[in-house]
């Protein structure tokens, strides 16, 4: 068995040797290679050396800036799903931002439909990961099930429900609508055509927050249709969804002051941390946790554009939920993003909602007593009262 095991590491090793060699060959062919030419190569690669390979191939390779490496996740565990079917997903990880699972519970859906929900659950509790990646599961589902619906946004909230379970508080609806939300934001890969021929019945300029008020988007749903509406924001006021600017953040946070819903709009100005830190990483998000300092001091400063007290604060909040990623991550890099906050009161609530966070996700004794040494001295004891 450790033979076997030997081997499979040295087959890894070699494609991800082989992948960097012959990759820096044909990118002297093309400074920028396009999103399509990389789908190809790891469509191609999956085929041949198997989907796990790929996967190991793209943790590692050396890609162009602003790659969606999310998307290029999806790639890779669409040829899993392919190959394996529904057990894909216990080689998943949760890199790349859970993007392996999503197209195993996509891919049954696609497959079966509604019938597949069952099946749909119990792979979900499979999903590597800490607990987080079950809920994630059924993010990325939200996006199959618009796309198996034909971009019909009410039916997909309509399956979405169908989600729900009392076992974790009927969690798994509101994020089945979130990952709806974005797919018809930045989505389209299933049906490019139909989408941006329907993307305007719930994507109004004029109207930006409408997805998230009309009868059909149900409250359960609501606050996550605010949390992931950010992209389109920054369309609304001109900018470019793929590549916005400082310019683009200042208008599109002033859009969040327009909800007259305190909880909705502190969650609108929440969504912008989220999204910041990918921008910040080039929307490279395999390595989050190694991010210098630099890019998690421009993170903040893009949050301070919000002015708004509570919102710089919900801004800062949510990064930090990214950074951390339900533990996934390495938390020293949460905390160094908490220490590259200038103003006190916004340092203090960022360290005491990170305690917060390996209270809720990290059960692991030496992790905790671990993370509280690692933290500033006035924050030490706090830590060690809730953790230790």
């Amino acid at each position: 068995m450790k033979i076997l095991r030997g081997l499979l590491l040295l087959t890894i090793l070699l494609a991800i040797i082989w992948f960097s060699f012959s990759h820096k060959q044909s990118y002297s062919l093309s400074k920028n290679p396009s999103f399509d030419e990389l789908k190809a190569y790891f469509t191609d690669l999956s085929e041949k050396k198997g989907a796990k390979v790929a996967f190991e191939v793209l943790k590692e390779a050396n890609l162009p800036p602003n790659t969606d490496l999310h998307l290029l996740g999806h790639v890779v565990g669409d040829a899993l799903y392919k190959q394996q079917g529904a057990n894909g997903i216990q080689i998943c990880t949760e890199d790349f931002r859970n993007a392996c699972s999503h197209s195993i519970v996509v891919g049954l859906f696609t497959d079966k439909g509604e019938d597949a929900l069952d099946e749909i659950k119990e792979a979900c509790k499979k999903s590597p990961g800490g607990l987080g990646a079950y809920i994630m599961c059924y993010h990325g589902l939200g996006h199959g099930i618009l796309a198996f619906e034909g971009y019909d946004f009410p039916k997909t909230i309509e399956l979405c429900q169908k989600t729900s379970t009392t076992e974790h508080q009927n969690s798994e609806y509101p994020e089945c609508v979130s990952g709806a939300v974005m797919e018809i934001i930045s989505g389209g890969g299933h049906d490019k055509k139909l989408w941006a021929k329907l993307r305007p019945n719930y994507l109004k300029l004029d109207n930006p927050f409408y997805i998230c008020s009309p009868e059909f988007m149900p409250n359960e749903g609501r606050s996550r249709c605010y949390d992931y509406i950010t992209p389109f924001l920054w369309e609304a006021v001109g900018g470019d969804i793929n590549n916005p600017n400082e310019t683009d953040f200042q208008k599109s946070f002033k859009l969040c002051n327009q909800i007259s819903e305190t909880n909705y709009r502190n969650i609108c100005f929440r969504g912008f941390g989220k999204e910041f830190v990918g921008l910040a990483q080039s929307k490279d998000i395999r390595k989050v946790d190694q991010m210098d300092n630099s890019r998690l001091k421009k993170i903040v400063n893009w949050c301070s554009l919000a002015e708004e007290k509570e919102g710089v604060r919900e801004c800062l909040d949510h990064a930090l939920n990214s950074i951390f990623w339900g533990g996934e991550n390495d938390y020293h890099a949460s905390i160094r993003f908490c220490n590259a906050v200038d103003d006190p009161d916004n340092k203090n609530a960022c360290f005491l909602s990170l305690i917060g966070q390996v209270s809720y996700y990290i059960k692991d004794s030496k992790y905790r007593q671990s993370f509280c040494n690692g933290l500033p001295e006035e924050f030490k004891a706090e830590c060690k009262k809730r953790l230790t």
